[in-house]
């Protein structure tokens, strides 16, 4: 049941033209066009070096965290999840169909997104499997706060607030502007983000390869316990 409710939920999102903006046409874009003109001062080496690992966690967030958040919470409003809910498909088992359909889409969008950056000249370095776990915590982390935010607003409330913190993120996150340009204060209190430690832990492996940055992780673990536990608690399936 659990497998076909998330091939359901895939060919939903796969299906949704705004969903597929966020998770695969604004990173998209954002890579080619900030790797190719010499827009944002990303420092030394190559734009492209800088801006691919950000854009990865950029697509972590826009899909775990945006479009689920948002899908979620039309879902609850028309009563989806009510119905839902009351089917032999535990509550648990839904929102596990939920968490391997975001998977499934973060593979597609890291395999195209990896495509275009290294037609564009990336270099990454570092260990894979410190990438893997940074982006099944990041994962973990913008699950546990998007389905706190779809199951706690109004779904108009989430639809504007699920955007703002995107355009909001983005801007100051570290994914495409260095957090030092911020100032030394701005930078220690932007770091503490999870999508600023997601995008720094992944540009620290695949741009400087450093080893598993354990400061990055620790910050997206905390994270990932503090959404998922409140989202536990808190989200209204009505």
């Amino acid at each position: 049941m659990i497998a076909a409710q998330a091939v359901l939920e895939t060919k939903m999102l796969l299906r949704n033209g705004e969903q597929l903006l966020l998770t695969v046409v604004i990173p998209t874009l954002l890579l080619v066009l900030f790797s190719s003109v010499d827009i944002v001062d990303t420092g030394k080496g190559e734009a492209v070096d800088f801006l691919a690992p950000g854009i990865l966690a950029l697509a972590v967030m826009s899909t775990a965290f945006t479009g689920q958040a948002i899908a979620t919470g039309f879902e609850r409003r028309y009563g989806v999840l009510k119905r839902l809910a009351s089917s032999p498909l535990p509550r648990w088992g839904l929102m596990a169909a939920k968490t391997a359909s975001v998977l499934v889409t973060e593979v597609l969008q890291v395999i195209l997104l990896t495509a275009i950056a290294f037609a564009l000249g990336w270099s990454p370095h570092g260990n894979p499997l410190a990438v893997l776990l940074l982006l099944v915590l990041g994962t973990a982390t913008f699950s546990g706060l998007g389905l706190l935010m779809a199951g706690t607003l109004k779904a108009e409330a989430t639809l504007a607030a699920a955007n703002l913190v995107f355009l909001l993120l983005l801007v100051g996150g570290g994914v495409m502007v260095p957090l030092d340009k911020f100032g030394s204060a701005g930078e220690q209190v932007l770091g503490l983000l999870p999508i600023s430690a997601l995008s720094d832990g992944l540009r620290d492996v695949l741009q400087h390869g450093a080893g598993t940055p354990w400061g990055d992780l620790g910050i997206l673990a905390v994270w990932a316990v503090v959404g998922l536990a409140a989202a536990g608690k808190f989200f209204r399936w009505e």
